[in-house]
């Protein structure tokens, strides 16, 4: 049975795909959101300072910052703690 991801983990899932620049299109792609959902997530992060945006002519980009790292070990910390593993999703 798959279980819903809550949306700590979608946070973690954005700020460690977007480590690298990415751009909106590759983020709701690759951590399976929908455009709505995608952006206010998007919109969370970079308000709390987790994830820098970029802009490239008519393309945005997303990067995570530093001031990100301390919420991915937390959180990567909690999660292990919890399910003796760390989480995982399609990278």
């Amino acid at each position: 049975m798959k279980s819903r991801r809550s949306s700590y983990e979608i946070y973690w899932e954005i700020l460690v795909f977007c480590r690298e620049p990415r751009s909106f299109t590759n983020i709701i792609n690759r951590c399976d959101l929908n455009s709505k959902i995608g952006q206010q997530h998007l919109s969370f992060l970079a308000g709390k300072g987790y994830l820098s945006t970029t802009e490239q002519g008519e393309r945005t980009t997303y990067t995570t910052t530093g001031k990100a790292q301390e919420y991915i070990t937390l959180f990567s910390k909690m999660y292990g703690e919890l399910f003796d593993e760390l989480p995982g999703f399609k990278l």
